[in-house]
């Protein structure tokens, strides 16, 4: 993650940022991250109109289940070693 710093930055374009931050209970901070990620990103990249920055419970849960296929591993090795990936 990167940080910026926005100097003259309005003092009405301050204040509507706090009200919409107390609005939705985060930080004024959050609101302006959330204010740029919707300005820049577009819709595409984003579910259901929300950008999702934690992964769903079931997510989670899915990576320490057993995979239905297995790997092998010294073929995924050998095949990075041919391409020069290693």
């Amino acid at each position: 993650m990167s940080t910026i710093t926005i100097r003259n930055l309005d003092d009405e374009v301050k204040q509507v940022l706090r009200e919409r931050a107390a609005a939705r209970g985060v930080s004024m901070e959050q609101e302006a991250r959330d204010a740029l990620r919707k300005v820049t990103i577009p819709e595409s990249k984003l579910q259901n109109g929300e950008w999702r920055l934690k992964a769903s419970r079931e997510e989670i849960l899915a990576l320490g289940r057993k995979s239905e296929h297995p790997i092998d591993l010294k073929a995924l090795t050998d095949h990075m070693w041919d391409e020069g990936l290693l």
